[in-house]
């Protein structure tokens, strides 16, 4: 029985490759597009864990469900302060990393 070596390679290094290196403008659009879907995705699974339709999340926060709609989807640009009442509607901490380079 043979073992064969195998190469592993770090996230860093695949998207390096296939998405350009660290400050290109392919990365850093690439990491903004991420960005804005990890925040839909924790705004969708915050809304849900708290049983609350588009709707009714919408209310909450003065805005239209489609608007709640837009931003789980990721299909609008939405600003940081609406942002930060929509979590606050879904009574939710928000924490930001600020990495100086």
């Amino acid at each position: 029985m043979s073992i064969e070596k195998v190469k592993l390679t770090s996230l860093d290094e695949v998207t390096d490759k296939f998405i350009g290196l660290k400050g290109s403008p392919e990365r850093e659009a690439f990491e903004y597009e991420l960005r804005k879907d990890l925040i839909s995705e924790a705004i969708k699974n915050a809304r849900l864990e708290r049983q609350m339709t588009q709707d009714e999340l919408g209310k909450l926060v003065g805005v239209q469900r489609a608007q709640i709609s837009k931003l789980e989807n990721h299909l609008t640009d939405a600003r940081l302060d609406t942002i930060v009442k929509v979590f606050r509607a879904l009574n939710a901490r928000i924490t930001f990393n600020v990495e100086l380079m």
